[in-house]
């Protein structure tokens, strides 16, 4: 069985208590090396495979599992924040479907409401704003016109940017573009 996991914020006491136990059992651990806390790894139970996605292509990522599926062994897929915001996870569902590979997703604490928390903020203030915009930036991967941020910043409403660090001059322009 293939687990996907979503490993929150970052700090190894805001993982699901589910997320946590599923690495304890795990037989394999495939995790984001480039974006999770390795600490998180002191979970593995002893003798667990562990290997660092960072430093490999989805294809080896898979290969990885169905080897780990061949012999029976348990599988956790570990992600940052939660995996179904910008996780990129569908793309090894749909594969592991091809294959007939029963796989769950265990969703984790996103890393906006770790980024609240850490701060004291709240992104919903009566009078000021009732909704919350979760978006990007356009780069490597487009978005879509209408969902452009100048778009976006027309609403008025909180937004949480992920993946747009690197652009923050342009990101800068499209919020001033909406008003």
């Amino acid at each position: 069985m293939i687990h996907f996991v979503s490993a929150g914020p970052g700090a190894p006491d805001l993982i699901t208590l589910r997320g946590a136990a599923l690495l304890k059992e795990a037989d394999c651990i495939i995790y984001a090396g480039s974006l999770v806390n390795p600490a998180l790894l002191d979970m593995a139970k002893e003798g667990c495979a562990i290997y660092n996605s960072a430093k490999m292509t989805l294809e080896e990522v898979l290969d990885v599992m169905y080897r780990m599926e061949e012999k029976k062994k348990t599988t956790v897929r570990l992600h940052t924040g939660d995996a179904s915001l910008f996780g990129a996870i569908r793309e090894q569902m749909d594969a592991l479907d091809e294959k007939g590979i029963s796989y769950d997703d265990t969703p984790g604490v996103s890393s906006f409401c770790g980024a609240a928390a850490a701060i004291g903020a709240e992104y919903t203030l009566p009078g000021v704003s009732q909704s919350l915009i979760i978006t990007r930036m356009a780069g490597r991967t487009p978005v879509p016109e209408k969902e452009a941020l100048s778009s976006l910043a027309k609403h008025q409403a909180s937004m949480v940017l992920f993946l747009s660090a690197g652009l923050l001059n342009e990101v800068q322009e499209e919020l001033l573009a909406g008003g």
